[in-house]
């Protein structure tokens, strides 16, 4: 009878494997290395396992406008030394209760900065497995402005407008030392490109002493869009390039709306920002010195801005 199971003689039928067996015992073979497992990709977003994930995946995953994460006792207490702006402080249970943790809690609870007691267990998670030291500190992603916000600030308080644009800058040091530059010269703010650039991170916050709490920061996504946006709108472009046939001092356009771009202290300014300058100017100084620290070049370019402008 069809679909009974049993031979003509009565006996049970067995099933073939139809070579299953055979090709399970085989084994499948090596695996294939991560980059070839685009099944894997597609529907986990990544090969690698949790447990290997890096604190760079962890980051791009976050996003950039993420929270910040401050872990440590000293750059914790650093942060908060400095007027880094947080919205949590997290202490682990049953820390060892020295003067930096004290001094940790005294401050957050100044400033009226919630205090949030977690396991080590989530505090490790929260760092990605830094060495917290029982400490960490969130910092809000900034806010930035858009590029023509900061002209319209100066317009509005009849200023002629000053803006302090970074090229390739990635030290937040160097753009905490820049925005205080720019706040003591009468700059009306800084601007950032979105990709291959510093951005307004705790380390910026610290460097700047505050000044980033009252000094704007745009972020464009091409500085050589924003330039072109700031040219159109009657601003003149003053590029900082060591090889420039002009000093700085010499630099007729000070007086006018103005944009000066700052290159990083290796490549300083690339090839399409510099044809985006109507001037390239240059800060003269002894042979012996390749070039100067991005803070350093653009504190001195500001400061012969700012003393043409009174003059």
């Amino acid at each position: 009878m069809a679909g009974g199971g049993r031979t003509s003689s009565g006996t049970a039928k067995k099933k073939g494997s139809g070579g299953k067996g055979r090709r399970a015992l085989a084994g499948r073979g090596a695996t294939p290395p991560a980059h070839m497992r685009h099944w894997y990709n597609a529907k986990y977003g990544t090969a690698a396992s949790p447990q290997k994930t890096t604190a760079r995946q962890t980051r791009a995953k976050r996003g950039e406008d993420a929270p910040e994460i401050v872990s440590g006792r000293n750059p914790v207490v650093e942060a908060l030394r400095g007027g880094v702006p947080a919205s949590a402080l997290y202490v682990a249970q049953r820390i060892d209760n020295d003067e930096r943790v004290r001094e940790a809690i005294q401050t957050a609870a100044d400033r009226g900065i919630p205090l949030m007691e977690v396991t080590r267990e989530q505090l490790d998670r929260l760092t990605e497995r830094t060495v917290p030291q029982g400490l960490a500190l969130q910092v809000p992603p900034y806010e930035y402005a858009h590029p023509m916000d900061l002209v319209e600030a100066a317009r509005e308080a009849a200023e002629t407008p000053l803006v302090v644009a970074l090229d390739g800058v990635t030290d937040p040091r160097n753009l905490g030392a820049i925005a205080r530059s720019a706040a003591a010269f009468g700059a009306h703010g800084l601007l950032v490109p979105a990709r291959r650039s510093v951005g307004v991170t705790a380390g910026a916050w610290k460097t700047s002493a505050g000044t980033l709490a009252h000094l704007p920061v745009a972020r464009a996504a091409n500085l050589n869009t924003a330039l072109r946006g700031y040219r159109e709108a009657g601003l003149f472009v003053v590029g900082l390039d060591g090889t420039a046939e002009q000093d700085i001092a010499d630099v007729g356009l000070a007086t006018e709306p103005l944009v000066v771009v700052v290159g990083s202290e290796g490549k300083g300014l690339s090839r399409l920002v510099r044809e985006h300058c109507d001037v390239l100017a240059r800060i003269p100084m002894s042979a012996a010195i390749e070039s100067l620290n991005a803070g350093v070049a653009a504190g001195i370019a500001l400061y012969e801005i700012a003393r043409r402008r009174r003059g």
